[in-house]
């Protein structure tokens, strides 16, 4: 059985590491860590790798007929025991620089967007729209990829044509649109809306558009309870945002404006943390995190 000192890692981010394990294979590994307001906390969230691999792969197979995408195996000799549960093994793509946004609702950098011009990424809105206001149908809003400790800005549709090419990004528009749609109607099945999430593709060497890192996950979506979806306020929400209010609250006494790091998450915020990220997965996919593997040794 290798171990993953066994593969060189070739990149790091906030949250996941990728190691080489052949010429065409990578390994994803997804950590514990948690970040946000562009940086990586000191406390981690116990369980948060499992669920962020555990719901990529449920999302992967949901939608493997409306897109391919670069999982190979998540239970695999290939991958190590102390990784176990949390890494996946993956094929090696061409990651284009582009992160793809769709969002069905305002929210976020979206709603300060269109707070400021009237439009998001270009894209003219109906005036007279709000916090959490379901739009008049889901938009491509794509953003550059920041690196760590930067943030990810807004971007035109041009933008992107300009970096990939006009047809890849209308590919990429019309493939983000497609999973953004498949994914909220099931999501709205279980009892829950994804206001806006975000994609990230990769390509094979002959060209074909992969889906790939991870997918639909309570780090790169927005997912609201249903049944308490009131538009003009913020969403309750099954994802960090419990964390990032927190540390805005007087309770931190961190000053997000200020040079020094977050502080250290108190024990009922990180227990207030997992059991949404567990509650997202469970409800979603309809399958408990007990049954999915935990790393050994």
């Amino acid at each position: 059985m290798a171990s993953l000192a066994d593969y060189p890692q070739i990149a790091a981010g906030k949250v996941r590491q990728l190691h080489a394990v052949d010429d065409q294979h990578l390994l994803l590994v997804a950590s514990d860590r948690i970040s946000a307001y562009d940086h990586v906390l000191p406390t981690p969230i116990p369980d948060k790798g499992r669920v962020l691999t555990a719901m990529s792969v449920f999302w992967f197979e949901l939608l493997a007929d409306v897109v391919p995408n670069h999982l190979v195996a998540w239970d695999d000799e290939r991958i190590p025991d102390e990784v176990r549960g949390r890494a996946l093994l993956v094929r090696r793509l061409e990651m284009l620089p582009v992160e793809c946004v769709a969002r069905g609702y305002l929210t976020g950098s979206g709603l300060a967007d269109y707070r400021r011009t009237g439009t998001v990424c270009g894209i003219e809105l109906p005036p007279g729209l709000g916090e959490a206001d379901r739009l008049p149908e889901p938009i491509f809003t794509p953003a550059t990829k920041a690196e760590i400790g930067a943030h990810d800005e807004n971007v035109s549709f041009d933008a992107v044509a300009a970096t990939v090419g006009g047809e890849r990004a209308e590919r990429l528009r019309e493939l983000t649109l497609r999973i953004y749609s498949r994914a909220a109607e099931h999501a709205a099945g279980r009892g829950v809306l994804l206001a806006d999430t975000k994609f990230e593709f990769g390509a094979t060497p002959d060209g074909e558009l992969v889906l790939a890192d991870e997918v639909l996950t309570p780090d790169s979506s927005r997912f609201w309870p249903a049944d308490g979806y009131q538009p003009g306020r913020v969403q309750p929400s099954f994802d960090k945002q419990y964390v990032r209010d927190w540390l805005t609250s007087p309770a931190s006494g961190w000053d997000r404006a200020s040079d020094t790091p977050p502080p250290a998450l108190p024990d009922d915020v990180v227990a207030a943390t997992r059991a949404r990220y567990v509650e997202a997965y469970e409800r979603l996919s309809g399958r408990s995190l007990a049954d999915w593997p935990a790393p050994r040794g």
